[in-house]
């Protein structure tokens, strides 16, 4: 098989579902491109059981490409495979496996594309960067950031390797996760007007979601260049109660914020704290609102006009830039860091997620071209 293929098929069958240890993925890798003489660098968790992976190739100093992506899938419970989702099946020209499209399809030619360049005489280095947690919220890469950031050296482009059909992408949303905590009083339920239902605090949080969502559709930025072209809300989870005839004192909920780079995060979550804020001051005494941040990153806008992104739409052959709907590290790396970021990579994130996940062979190829175009570059 060829090299980056065969690799894939190795990383597939390492079960790194999100919260799962990928310490064994990470060795593996580690392994192989320290056999081909490329230094690495591991960014261990704190309990050692997860670990970010930085590679470079070629020579010391400034500059050159860094490629990026993340070791870590989405759970397959309850989705009906027709295949074993970590054994790599090749069917009718597609790869299935979990993670084929998300991303490992990507990192499988990023590690193949090091082992290439590491033996040819670089002119600027390759590096590489593998994070784990991506899924639940860029997690891990943010330790290796803080790496990064204290090392004096930077490269002068970064290509994330989601899944884009190879299409040059050039911004996504930013997210903020949160959880709402709507306190209440309990009495028994015959005697419900007497207590404080926290669960109809909640329902009254929701509906002021939904009217932010409205105004954010309405007069918030817009960007046609998204699916969705303005910043969103999504409750996610709700859950509160312990029986029916009790009056629930807690109800919990999950939400997101998924905001355009145009718009003032802070500004948005504010405007949520104010209408939790509102609901608990008119609740009767004992009711209350909570609003915690769990997890957020930022957006990314790198312009259209810039030389990264004509740098990467050389390697492709494209002619136009797109933008994702999904979030990548790609708004932490251009924050952290300083440095221009680019998303591109094989496969597309609607087989993603999904039982039978699947990343065309023609994809594939199409990523190795590429890469090697770009060492081609380096080295020249």
């Amino acid at each position: 098989m060829p090299k980056s293929l065969e690799i894939l098929d190795r990383l597939i069958a390492f079960e790194t579902v999100s919260r799962r240890p990928n310490i064994d993925l990470i060795r593996y890798v580690k392994g192989v491109l320290t056999q081909a003489g490329v230094a690495c660098r591991l960014v261990e968790s704190a309990d050692g059981a997860n670990a970010n992976l930085y590679a470079r190739t070629g020579p010391d100093g400034p500059g050159g490409v860094m490629l990026s992506g993340h070791t870590d899938v989405v759970p397959t419970d309850g989705q009906d495979w027709t295949v074993a989702p970590f054994r790599m099946h090749e069917r009718d020209g597609k790869l299935y496996g979990r993670g084929t499209a998300d991303m490992k399809g990507f990192v499988a030619c990023a590690i193949g594309a090091m082992i290439e360049a590491a033996g040819r005489p670089l002119a600027r280095p390759l590096q590489l960067a593998l994070s784990y947690d991506e899924e639940i919220g860029c997690v891990g890469v943010r330790s290796l950031l803080d790496m990064l950031s204290a090392a004096p050296e930077r490269p002068d482009l970064c290509i994330v390797g989601e899944p884009t059909s190879l299409a040059v992408a050039t911004g996504h949303k930013g997210k903020i996760a949160a959880r709402a905590v709507c306190t209440g009083r309990e009495v028994h339920s015959a005697l419900a007007p007497q207590g404080v239902n926290a669960i109809h605090l909640a329902a009254e949080f929701v509906r002021a979601l939904q009217a932010l969502q409205a105004e954010f559709a309405e007069t918030g930025a817009q960007d046609d260049a998204y699916d969705v072209p303005y910043s969103t809300l999504h409750v996610g989870t709700i859950a509160g109660g312990t029986a029916l005839n009790i009056v629930p004192n807690r109800c919990e909920l999950a939400f997101e914020i998924r905001h355009l780079p145009e718009d003032d995060a802070d500004a948005l979550l504010a405007r949520v704290e104010a209408a939790a804020a509102a609901i608990a001051q008119a609740a009767p005494d004992g009711g209350g609102v909570g609003v915690e941040t769990v997890n957020r990153y930022p957006g990314l806008a790198t312009p259209s006009a810039s030389e990264a992104v004509s740098f990467v739409k050389s390697l492709t052959g494209a002619n136009a830039t797109t933008k994702v709907a999904f979030g990548t590290e790609g708004g932490l790396i251009d924050a952290r860091l300083g440095v221009p970021v680019v998303i591109c990579g094989p496969g597309s994130m609607a087989q993603g997620h999904k039982p039978d996940e699947y990343v065309a062979l023609s994809q594939i190829d199409a990523c190795d071209r590429m890469l090697a175009a770009l060492t081609a570059r380096l080295a020249a």
